[in-house]
């Protein structure tokens, strides 16, 4: 049962470890493309108008990719603290990926036999606790 969550885990990892790097790979094959393309227009600018005027002109550009990249990072942003909804501790605590890799240790040294009591007392508690702070949210009529 643990071993499935482990692999499962190991598995979900490195698929976004693979992903982050392909995601790299874009980001810097688009700043070189990006860097050519601005080399292009300058030269084009700076042969027709002059280098003043091309330096001014690449100035614009890089003005209007950062409004750009300012107001879609604002509405993200918004977007995120709209929808996010506050985490309790436990949610928090399970996340942690030190924490499970912690609980594995604590099974594999006390045994799952033992532990099997343990966690059913502890799952009764936690049900208790949810439905306590589950009554807790709903309103007084």
């Amino acid at each position: 049962m643990f071993q499935r969550l482990v692999d499962d885990f190991k598995g979900s990892t490195g698929n976004a470890l693979r992903l982050a790097s392909l995601a790299a790979a874009v980001v810097i094959a688009l700043l070189i493309t990006m860097s050519f393309l601005c080399a292009a227009v300058f030269v084009f600018v700076l042969e027709r108008y002059g280098l003043v005027q091309a330096c001014l002109a690449g100035a614009a550009i890089f003005f209007g990719l950062t409004l750009i990249a300012a107001a879609s990072y604002l509405a993200r942003k918004k977007e995120v603290g709209r929808d996010a909804e506050p985490r309790s501790g436990v949610q928090t605590a399970l996340a942690d990926p030190m924490l499970v890799a912690a609980g594995l240790q604590v099974v594999r040294a006390v045994g799952l036999k033992r532990l099997i009591p343990i966690l059913a007392l502890g799952g009764v508690a936690l049900g208790l606790l949810a439905s306590r702070s589950s009554a807790d949210r709903t309103p007084a009529e």
